[in-house]
């Protein structure tokens, strides 16, 4: 379904949307638009809204399958702005937030769907899974000149690292500042307040939730990995967001020949890999 603007869907789109969670997808430019559609199909989002340009391709055998909403992303706070009217009008509904090229994992994704980790975690109390945005990277940059590349994507095994949050002098009870990945191993390239690759891409909407520009919330709670008592499942984003950044940035390009180090692994696209190396968490799902 086609909207004219964010306003038109608030008023008029609710209506539109079937039960189950809704993913938020936000198109920065024409890279991998369609996987990222196709992924979040396939994981079970019933609702998928689209923004970005109106200009933006979409491959005729998903139209039927999203919502469009034409959003000018490139004015300043463009996320917040266009998400967190969204947030109050989907309130009790779980959401998932993303770009293109960027990629959900949760534990045993492949057979299990967005709906039953949701449930999950509903069950456990839970109102937000935590997600790490794990950077992925062409092998080559000759070939794949900015950074994007689905075949011979790579990711880092290791170098990952968490650091107790604070604010206003007091640390924050169960919330980590997490780093790693590109935007660790170039941050010289990388402002401050980008470096963190923690998000909170799966939570249930609410009355007066709000998403701050540091991909955290305004109610506290939203933003811990686990419950008091137990660990709870967590999720990972595999995104090429930051490669094409780095490499697209007239700043920054010309200092980066390859992303590759002697920490690359090459991505098999499976939550197995994820699990194994640490990055995300089943809990108490069995």
């Amino acid at each position: 379904m086609q909207f004219a603007d964010l306003a038109e869907f608030l008023s008029k789109g609710i209506s539109s949307l079937s039960g189950g969670a809704v993913a938020i997808l936000f198109m920065e430019d024409q890279s991998e638009t369609n996987s990222t559609i196709r992924h979040h199909v396939k994981l079970g989002f019933k609702n998928i809204l689209v923004l970005g340009s109106e200009v933006l391709r979409v491959s005729p055998e998903l139209v039927d399958k999203i919502h469009r909403i034409p959003c000018d992303l490139r004015q300043e706070n463009a996320l917040t702005q266009a998400i967190n009217p969204i947030i109050a009008v989907l309130s009790g509904r779980w959401c998932y937030y993303g770009f293109n090229a960027e990629y959900l994992f949760y534990p045993f994704c492949e057979t299990r769907s967005i709906g039953e980790v949701t449930t999950f975690a509903s069950e456990e109390r839970r109102d937000s899974i935590l997600t790490y945005v794990i950077d992925l990277y062409a092998e080559s940059l000759e070939t794949h000149p900015d950074g994007v590349s689905l075949e011979s994507a790579q990711m880092d095994q290791s170098g990952y690292y968490a650091q107790a949050r604070s604010r206003d002098g007091l640390v924050l009870e169960r919330q980590l500042d997490m780093y790693g990945g590109l935007r660790w191993r170039f941050e010289e390239h990388v402002p401050v307040e980008r470096r963190k690759i923690d998000r909170i891409g799966l939570f249930k909407a609410a009355k007066g939730l709000e998403l701050r520009p540091d991909h955290t919330f305004n109610v506290e709670e939203y933003n811990t990995y686990a419950c008091p008592w137990h660990n709870n499942v967590t999720a990972a984003v595999c995104s090429f967001r930051a490669a094409k950044s780095l490499k697209t940035n007239a700043g920054s390009s010309a200092h980066i020949s390859t992303f590759q180090w002697h920490n690359s692994r090459k991505f098999t696209w499976h939550s197995r890999q994820l699990l194994d190396l640490g990055l995300i968490e089943p809990g108490q799902w069995f």
